[in-house]
């Protein structure tokens, strides 16, 4: 069995939020491998093993009838949204205090009127840029971590099989879920609210001709044992439709693994 496993996801809209604009959101042109990350964590996640990204492919995806034809042979497609956030969130101190004494609760507004009013006070309106229509393969590959195969604290799942833990054992049960369409919820495309579909691959995928450098791109976000979030980075440069990130072993067409500015290997992958 190949150590690989890949699947093809889609969706109408995905944002894939650059940091450093974060306030007036704004995506990168191609699906990042923490995104990436994400969507395979929803359809198998286990503290025994984590996804390594090796390669995404952007994929020419179905669009709808009316859908123009100039758009259609973009590489990517923006669309501005300008959305409502919420501020804050109301503090679990202060749930404590109105459970004890509800006579201090304080209704929390976020909609309606304007930011003067109290209706208004805790909403804000942000523009947003993010793709439309995409669709991708995921190349990946299961790493043991250093849980595995230790006593477990909780029963096995029904479709997780009996015996050690292995990288053939839990690329069975990915695939197995994908061929179900089984998460343990919903994946999404960078935000919640933008739906992912996924599915196994058929043949019928064609790859879209696009070269192009996007030079610094979010690798992923280390949470370090200090407590701390670590972002890293790698210089992103799409070849042919695809973009080389595994950092781990040489790519598919023998590029070298790639390097994440902001990590120490030997604290990441330890």
């Amino acid at each position: 069995m190949s150590s690989t496993v890949s699947v093809k996801v889609w969706g109408e809209f995905a944002l894939f939020t650059r940091p450093e604009l974060k306030v007036e959101r704004m995506s990168y042109p191609f699906m990042t491998p923490s995104a990436a990350r994400g969507v395979l964590d929803a359809i198998l996640y286990k503290p025994q093993m984590r996804w390594n990204i090796q390669r995404i492919t952007a994929l020419v995806p179905h669009f709808p009838n009316d859908f123009p034809e100039s758009s259609r042979e973009q590489n990517y497609r923006l669309v501005a949204v300008r959305r409502n956030e919420i501020q804050d969130k109301i503090s679990t101190s202060n749930v404590g205090t109105w459970i004890k004494d509800p006579s201090k609760c304080k209704i929390y507004f976020v909609d309606s009127a304007g930011r003067e009013s109290i209706q208004g006070e805790h909403r804000t309106q942000r523009n947003t840029l993010a793709l439309q229509h995409v669709a991708y393969r995921i190349d990946a590959n299961p790493v043991l971590t250093a849980k595995a195969n230790l006593p477990r604290t909780r029963p096995h799942d029904e479709d997780e099989p009996q015996g050690e833990d292995s990288v053939t054992k839990y690329i069975a049960m990915f695939n197995r879920r994908v061929a179900k369409g089984q998460c343990f919820h919903r994946p999404y495309l960078g935000c919640r609210e933008f739906a992912c579909h996924f599915g196994p691959l058929d043949g019928s995928e064609q790859v879209v001709k696009w070269n192009q450098s996007l030079g610094l791109m979010l690798y992923d976000i280390w949470f370090g044992r200090d407590g701390k979030n670590h972002p890293g980075f790698f210089d992103a440069e799409i070849r042919k439709g695809a973009l080389h990130c595994n950092a781990m072993a040489t790519g598919i067409s023998g590029e070298d693994p790639i390097t994440i500015h902001g990590w120490k290997y030997e604290e990441v992958y330890a």
